[in-house]
């Protein structure tokens, strides 16, 4: 695990963020008089640009789809996105990679603004040397496209870059740039969905991402 350079997603590999997106998607839904009581139907939201969910799940025109996305940043900005739990295990994964001497990143397809405040309202900002997303407007929100601005914008080389994610977006990114990745099953992704991808590692929890990282595997 000779990485100097580690890219971790946010939703469902750092943070669970259940509550807060399909809150925000159900608040979203309503303002077009559909009614979703159910929070576990909206779980597919988390990972994917929202302009490809909403469109997939409920056949949204373009316009509806941003004009959806608005209403969710009505909700999201407001209190959404606080309501969020740092999965057990992450602050004392990420200080040893930073013992390591790791430079780490998140590249993750939500908003810039929005996973800058989530990972400083957490703590996490200090492991982290900068933070890429997308654009308010859903815009830049492709994964690979992401990764790809982590790389030239921090001038990594490929080789030593390594991607962690939960859904089939951070393996196909990281395989569409052509890095190592991590797939991790303790979030949103199931592992059919993962394997299809053919992340280079699979790893059940995060004490066993943790596993990976030994004393032995040192940054370079």
């Amino acid at each position: 695990m000779q990485f100097q350079n580690v890219l971790f997603d946010l939703d469902g590999t750092l943070t669970d963020p259940k509550m807060g997106i399909t809150q925000g998607v159900q608040y979203a839904l309503s303002r077009f008089d559909i009614v979703e009581n159910n929070l576990d139907t909206l779980e597919p939201f988390i990972g994917p640009p929202l302009s490809f969910s909403f469109a997939e799940f409920y056949g949204f025109s373009e316009l509806d789809c941003m004009k959806a996305i608005g209403y969710y940043r009505e909700y999201y900005g407001d209190q959404g996105m606080f309501e969020n739990v740092v999965y057990p295990g992450i602050p004392e994964l990420l200080q040893m990679l930073v013992n390591q001497q790791r430079t780490l990143f998140v590249a993750t397809s939500k908003p810039t603004e929005y996973a800058e405040k989530i990972i400083q309202h957490f703590g996490l900002d200090r492991y982290f040397q900068q933070v890429y997303g997308s654009n308010l407007d859903d815009t830049g929100s492709d994964k690979s496209e992401i990764i790809s601005n982590v790389i030239h914008k921090s001038s990594l080389e490929k080789t030593n870059v390594m991607m962690i994610g939960d859904r089939k977006y951070d393996i196909i990114g990281a395989n569409n740039n052509g890095v190592v990745s991590i797939a991790v099953e303790y979030g949103y992704g199931s592992r059919e969905e993962l394997l299809d991808c053919k992340p280079t590692y699979i790893v059940e929890t995060v004490e066993k991402l943790k596993g990976l990282f030994s004393e032995e595997g040192k940054g370079k």
